[in-house]
């Protein structure tokens, strides 16, 4: 039976005014270190890894206008993937960031493990920013010890994102069951659309998008997540059944998917050359703001029955860095971005599509498309989050690697899995 609140469903467990935002390349550090008078620094430095330009700016008008805690806030713009991979860099230097923007899951609790993340259970308890928020979200920023290590400030749904115009004009309609989405696929293919849409060129994670969907709907949610944490096998005959089903859906990708990556493969679909893609929420963002109202969304379908429904939300927010030269300045600053004015403000400012944590944030303004989404996730018996997102990066990388190769050749899956499945008991063992 589906829940009717967020909070009572299963995730995986895995704020001085400032006259200008300082973006650096990629410093690390927060700001002066310890002084000459040997007292704490009082700069507070936020690491950001937000790139897109809409969210990008927003985070800077936000910080911007901060007026906590007395500490001026120096504002680093990194580049996502050069952040993934400094990031183990960041929280283990002597002067690390005080505050970073990441995600909830599994890298978190792994840094958290090693010591290298604050302690913030009392923003979680009494009148804490975020004492109010989910059960959900509470245990999904809380480490394998119980100690909350995590501020969730924003969450959003993956569906398979079209355009009502071109819907419209082809004469289709959204499907509501597995065989009515190949038809639908066959019948838009047999007209020279195509069909899907994907970007896996420099972003091939995308194709997990696809993998944790179909395990979702075949398998179950705690398979899946059995899967990702290395209780499963990939050459298990539930993921055969898997991989046949996305074999199915091969023909039916844009054939320059493997040139693009999650932005550029809406091209597509603006120019109505393209019908569907399963992506985030955040791909409303990459469409001409003249479409954005036109876009819409629905659930990939059920295969199997018996298993319960399950969507997938990846969040978003911030963790603090246990070295911190400014703990109570880091405290303050995370208080401030988890506060409802700043959610509104940054999901507002942002043009997302993202959903916001606190449930104090007034959502009755938000578009038609988002009041959608928090429906979807509202309806969902599971929620998860996204392949690295519930396993780790390392596991990531072996899944790039099988499902590009697959995607290439699905000729031998048995042999793709099994090579899959010793490439991830490798990542488990290390």
């Amino acid at each position: 039976m589906a829940a009717t609140e967020l909070s009572r469903r299963r995730f995986l467990l895995g704020a001085a005014s400032l006259g200008s935002v300082p973006l650096l390349a990629s410093c690390v550090g927060s700001g002066g270190g310890e002084t000459g008078g040997g007292q704490a620094s009082a700069t507070i430095t936020l690491q950001s890894s937000i790139q897109d330009t809409a969210p990008k700016a927003a985070l800077e008008e936000i910080v911007r206008s901060y007026t906590g805690a007395g500490s001026p806030v120096t504002l680093n713009a990194v580049a996502t993937e050069q952040f993934r991979a400094q990031l183990s860099t960041y929280l283990s230097s002597a002067t690390p960031p005080d505050v970073l923007t990441w995600y909830a899951g599994s890298v978190a609790n792994s840094y958290a493990a090693e010591g290298l993340l604050m302690d913030l259970s009392d923003l979680w308890t009494g009148d804490g920013a975020c004492a109010g928020f989910s059960d959900a979200l509470r245990s999904l920023s809380t480490s394998a010890d119980g100690t909350a290590i995590f501020v969730p400030t924003s969450y959003y749904w993956w569906s398979v994102f079209y355009k009502k115009s071109a819907f419209a004009s082809w004469g289709v309609e959204p499907p509501t069951t597995w065989d009515g989405f190949i038809a639908l696929c066959d019948q838009l293919k047999a007209r020279g659309i195509h069909p899907l849409t994907n970007g896996i060129g420099t972003t091939p994670w995308m194709a997990s998008g696809w993998f944790d969907y179909l395990n979702l709907r075949i398998n179950g949610a705690d398979y899946h997540r059995a899967l990702l944490a290395g209780q499963r096998s990939f050459a298990d005959p539930e993921v055969v059944d898997v991989m046949e089903q996305y074999a199915r859906l091969i023909p039916y990708f844009h054939p320059n998917q493997t040139s693009w990556d999650s932005q550029q493969a809406v091209t597509p679909m603006v120019n109505d050359e393209a019908a569907m893609y399963l992506v985030g929420a955040f791909v409303t963002q990459y469409f001409p703001e003249d479409q954005r109202d036109d876009l819409d969304f629905f659930s990939v379908p059920p295969i199997n029955p018996s298993v319960p429904s399950a969507e997938e939300a990846p969040t978003d927010g911030f963790f603090a860095a246990a070295r911190s030269d400014n703990p109570d300045g880091a405290k303050a600053l995370l208080t401030y971005l988890a506060s409802p004015q700043a959610q509104q403000a940054y999901i507002t400012k942002s043009g997302s599509s993202n959903l916001p944590t606190s449930p104090d944030v007034d959502t009755s303004g938000f578009s038609p498309l988002v009041q959608k989404g928090i429906q979807l996730l509202n309806s969902t018996q599971e929620i998860t989050q996204f392949f690295n997102r519930d396993s780790s990066d390392a596991l990531q990388t072996t899944a790039d690697t099988a499902l590009t190769r697959f995607l290439a050749d699905p000729s031998d899956i048995p042999a793709q899995l099994r090579d899959w499945q010793a490439a991830a008991e490798q990542v488990f063992s290390s």
